[in-house]
């Protein structure tokens, strides 16, 4: 082989990816799965007399060293080893938590991140609702929507109508082209799940905007479950069509 290709070949070879490398993490108390290349899924436990343990997502969108975290894990344990890999592995500022709505799988250990004064916030749905229930309470509000900037790239919370809860707002990376939906989208073949502050009616009308607004959307990390594609937006909208007959 010609000297000067195999040196053009080695080289190449040995240049550094392009490409985030993969990024994920596993324990007793919590999970964490890279979705795309600003985006991981986490996941813990929440132990229910209804509906027995279930695995509860949030979200965490990470670039140039900031990093803002969807729903709160389940768990103490679970939200130290969080907060840990955030600002270890991925070497990231968490400069907010965010609840997407006012249930205990959002919220369960928000003193955790105030501990650390970690700023919160939600909107004032969520807020009010919050106190209703006497569970945490963020320390910031917006409004239906809110912009965070993450180094140069944005992330986009809105408020697009009732579905799980009056007050389910969602979480848009659009760099990544990602959706945290959070309890307001469902996993492919999951039921119904929990209804009692739900608006069922409201609910395919909601996921129906979704789609409007953040038409290039291609990964969607729900509430429960396993991530996917916009095909859980359209499960999630048919699952809700037929009850609302």
């Amino acid at each position: 082989m010609n000297k000067n290709i195999f040196t053009v070949l080695l080289s190449v070879f040995f240049l550094p990816s392009c490409t985030i490398a993969t990024q994920n993490f596993s324990s007793d108390f919590i999970k964490i799965k890279q979705v795309s290349n600003h985006v991981w899924q986490h996941t813990s436990t929440l132990k229910t007399k209804s509906f027995g343990d279930v695995p509860c997502n949030g979200a965490i969108m990470a670039n140039k060293g900031k990093a803002i975290i969807f729903d709160t894990p389940v768990g103490k344990k679970a939200t130290i080893q969080l907060i840990n890999w955030v600002q270890n592995e991925l070497e990231s500022e968490i400069i907010s938590i965010v609840p997407t709505h006012f249930h205990i799988d959002c919220l369960d250990t928000l003193d955790e991140f105030h501990k650390l004064n970690i700023n919160s916030f939600a909107s004032n749905k969520t807020i009010e609702l919050a106190k209703n229930n006497k569970s945490s309470i963020p320390k910031f509000s917006f409004n239906a929507n809110k912009v965070f900037q993450l180094g140069n790239k944005k992330v986009l919370i809105s408020f697009l109508g009732e579905g799980h809860t009056k007050d389910n707002v969602i979480a848009y990376f659009p760099y990544d082209k990602t959706l945290f939906g959070g309890c307001l989208v469902k996993s492919i073949n999951a039921p119904k799940g929990n209804l009692v502050d739900a608006n069922p009616n409201e609910w395919p009308k909601t996921i129906q905007k979704i789609k409007e607004t953040f038409p290039e959307i291609e990964f969607v990390i729900p509430g429960h479950g396993k991530s996917g594609n916009s095909e859980l937006l359209d499960y999630t909208q048919k699952l809700f069509q037929k009850s609302s007959l």
